[in-house]
């Protein structure tokens, strides 16, 4: 038997011990997930089970189409459909976290978008973190979870998911991504800290403006742009 389901759950399994060491989750909210794409499979974090008693086996194998891989494993996380609905849709994503972090999530909850007030939010967000519209009542009686996916597809109809790796749905929270779990962890503890300052920078301004194009397109491009310089780069 191949071994790459041990190896996704031991990534998956070690990314969502670091989500709670993080202190973004209270209980057991918040989930991760990471994908092998070459076999079509994900690994999620099982539904309702506190971090303390993770263990690796544990994480839950289940196909793009939503099905088990092993019949006898945990229930997956209940928001296995949206992170399903992400990778069926943003194709280049490894890896994706849901946390209810208490700075993004009270974004979403106040149905605002986080703006891109500063350097510290510009090198790692392209602009505003996008919130969701609200979800119909139609969708939450029906596929609820799929449909929260949705929305968050819908949102990047228009943008470039590889710069903005995050999303808030409206009323609930966030949603990262990035090239595997544990990235996709790194940009949910950003997301915080970054939702943090700009909840401060508003309350000491409440006017504030963001910040100016040259600025922000200095602090991304440096960092992701194709003449990158940030960091010791490769030999």
């Amino acid at each position: 038997m191949k071994d790459y389901p041990d190896i996704l759950k031991q990534k998956v399994y070690e990314a969502n011990i670091r989500l709670s060491k993080s202190g973004l989750v209270t209980g057991t909210f918040g989930n991760v997930s990471g994908i092998d794409r070459k076999e079509g499979i994900i690994a999620i974090k099982p539904s309702g089970i506190p971090y303390e008693d993770l263990r690796p086996v544990d994480m839950v194998l289940v196909s793009l189409d939503g099905k088990k891989v092993d019949k006898d494993s945990p229930n997956p996380s209940s928001d296995t459909a949206t992170h399903l609905e992400l990778y069926n849709n943003l194709y280049s994503i490894g890896g994706v976290t849901h946390s209810h972090s208490p700075y993004a999530a009270a974004f979403a909850q106040a149905k605002t978008a986080i703006p891109c007030l500063g350097t510290t939010h510009a090198d790692y967000f392209y602009g505003a973190v996008p919130v969701t519209g609200v979800i119909e009542d139609s969708c939450i009686m029906g596929e609820y979870e799929k449909e929260t996916g949705k929305l968050i597809v819908e949102t990047f109809n228009n943008r470039d998911h590889t710069k903005m790796k995050a999303c808030l749905v409206a009323c609930h929270g966030p949603f990262t991504w990035g090239a595997d779990a544990d990235s996709s962890v790194e940009v949910a503890i950003m997301l915080e800290y970054i939702a943090m300052l700009a909840y401060r920078s508003i309350v000491i301004n409440s006017s504030v403006s963001d910040i100016k194009k040259t600025l922000l397109d200095k602090h991304y491009l440096r960092k992701h742009g194709k003449d990158a310089y940030y960091g010791q780069g490769e030999d």
